[in-house]
């Protein structure tokens, strides 16, 4: 991605971060925010578990859920994580469109990536486009980003990277 390191909200003499070191953060987090747009414009936001694989990020929510029914009306999200440290870490928030996956392959891999990142609690089974755990359903979807942003703390930046 391009990188844009904005000077109005970062130290003097400080440098952009890598992509590489944003992904990081990515790979590693274990819980995220997701915020959707509702029908009526406002905005919806939510913790959940998500993942990052194959230059995206997937998450699951219930067909019934309000993420799920704010994102049948408008694709737009985003979803960001961090930590609440003042002078430490690096939050990332992540812009970019939900796409469900609904190819039981795909779905495998996901689901598979699932039970590696968060252990065996979040073992779901593929079937019908969808996952499912005992009775209930769970719709995947899938993000990549449009654009990204890099927030460190410590040394403050506030970085862009647009894909």
């Amino acid at each position: 991605p391009v990188t844009e390191l904005d000077p109005r909200d970062s130290d003097d003499g400080v440098t952009a971060p890598q992509w590489s070191e944003a992904r990081q953060r990515l790979e590693d987090a274990e819980l995220f925010w997701v915020t959707t747009v509702r029908p009526d414009g406002r905005p919806h936001i939510t913790p959940l578990l998500a993942l990052w694989l194959d230059d995206a990020l997937y998450f699951t929510t219930g067909p019934e859920e309000q993420k799920a029914k704010n994102i049948a009306g408008n694709p737009h999200c985003i979803l960001m994580t961090g930590c609440n440290a003042l002078h430490e870490g690096m939050d990332v928030v992540v812009e970019g469109d939900a796409v469900k996956v609904s190819d039981d392959a795909e779905l495998q891999r996901v689901a598979d990536a699932y039970v590696s990142k968060y252990g065996s609690e979040w073992r779901f089974e593929v079937r019908d486009g969808a996952f499912h755990h005992g009775p209930d359903e769970a719709w995947v979807f899938e993000v990549s980003p449009v654009t990204a942003y890099a927030f460190a703390k410590g040394e403050y930046s506030h970085t862009r990277f647009r894909f």
